[in-house]
């Protein structure tokens, strides 16, 4: 396949890594192969371009008002596309629709890395039933004042309460601080109810350890691992299995074992330069991902012990049973109303 501008500097030298050209982050991926499609095959999946590379305060575009950004997003298939790049439509928050590229073989994410692609973000959803997740995802995100160590702790305790729920779970990095689990469920549930699943683990996590949170509203959250639920409602993507992320040294999400996990202290060892080394030498960490989809119904019998909806993201139409989205801090009482809509 050709690249455009193969000798174009993606990242720039760090102290431990040489420079990445464009050709050099298509062979990473074009390596990965079979690991990558595992994460992507048959997924609705938007792009996160960055077409010039990475640099130091360089900005990726989250809305209309950063027309100017560096980077973006990219949720529909471009003008042009060859024809082995196949979409498939879904239907967004807002109810607008759009076909999304849909990854079918290796070919698809090495013509991605042409177009300046740097992380894929599927779908929990496959193709053939876009509206019923298969995926379940507990994002550890790290707020000020903790560490990637926190988070690798509190993904322990996730472990464990999978195991008691008899639920196999699977770990990756985030390729920055944080840490992702994963879980392959039975495509019968709808999106709200895989993010009351999320609620409900998250609940529990919070209960096992004081260094956990479910607060929406980062004043409340603290000096604590923040299990995003909301990572689960439609529309919103987690940066893939083998996705390249937009940091110095080309680091990668990278799926391990819970025992790597244990011994891992700097995230960053895992990049576009080791992990195909560590694939060669031990294959994919989630190759077996697939032979088991598991019941939600263990972690909906969390979420109906306390079953007291949270904050959407913002973009979202106002939800059923939704608190009012005003900071804490900025509340008045008297001007919302018990079902959380603001009373002029």
């Amino acid at each position: 396949m050709r690249v455009s501008s193969p000798d174009r500097v993606i990242y720039e030298a760090t102290e431990g890594t040489p420079e990445v050209t464009k050709l050099m982050v298509a062979e990473f991926f074009a390596k990965a192969d079979d690991a990558l499609m595992r994460a992507l095959r048959d997924r609705p999946t938007a792009l996160e371009r960055w077409p010039s590379g990475v640099r130091e305060g360089m900005k990726l575009a989250t809305g209309p008002q950063d027309r100017n950004a560096d980077a973006f997003y990219q949720k529909r298939v471009a003008k042009g596309a060859p024809d082995f790049v196949e979409s498939v439509g879904i239907t967004f928050p807002s109810g607008r629709t759009a076909q999304e590229i849909c990854p079918t073989e290796v070919a698809v994410p090495v013509w991605c890395a042409h177009m300046g692609t740097l992380t894929f973000h599927p779908w929990p959803v496959r193709r053939a039933d876009v509206d019923r997740p298969d995926e379940l995802r507990i994002d550890l995100d790290p707020q000020p004042g903790t560490t990637f160590a926190d988070a690798v702790r509190v993904a322990g305790v996730a472990r464990e309460l999978f195991e008691e729920l008899g639920i196999t779970a699977f770990v990756k990095t985030s390729g920055n601080r944080g840490v992702h689990v994963f879980v392959r469920i039975e495509p019968r549930w709808e999106f709200v109810d895989l993010r009351h699943a999320a609620i409900g683990f998250g609940r529990e996590l919070e209960k096992r350890d004081d260094g956990v949170t479910t607060a929406w509203w980062k004043e409340e959250r603290g000096e604590r691992i923040f299990v995003d639920f909301n990572q689960n409602c439609r529309d919103r993507t987690i940066a893939s299995a083998y996705s390249l992320r937009p940091q110095p040294g080309a680091p990668v999400s990278t799926p391990l074992t819970w025992a790597e996990l244990a011994e891992v202290k700097d995230p960053r060892d895992f990049n576009l330069f080791t992990v195909p080394d560590l694939l060669a030498d031990r294959g994919d960490a989630w190759a077996a991902i697939d032979d088991v989809a598991h019941s939600l119904e263990p972690l909906l019998q969390l979420w109906e012990s306390n079953p007291v909806e949270l904050n959407y993201p913002p973009d979202y139409p106002k939800m059923p049973g939704e608190p009012p989205r005003v900071q804490p801090s900025k509340k008045v009482a008297e001007h919302w109303d018990a079902e959380g809509n603001r009373v002029e």
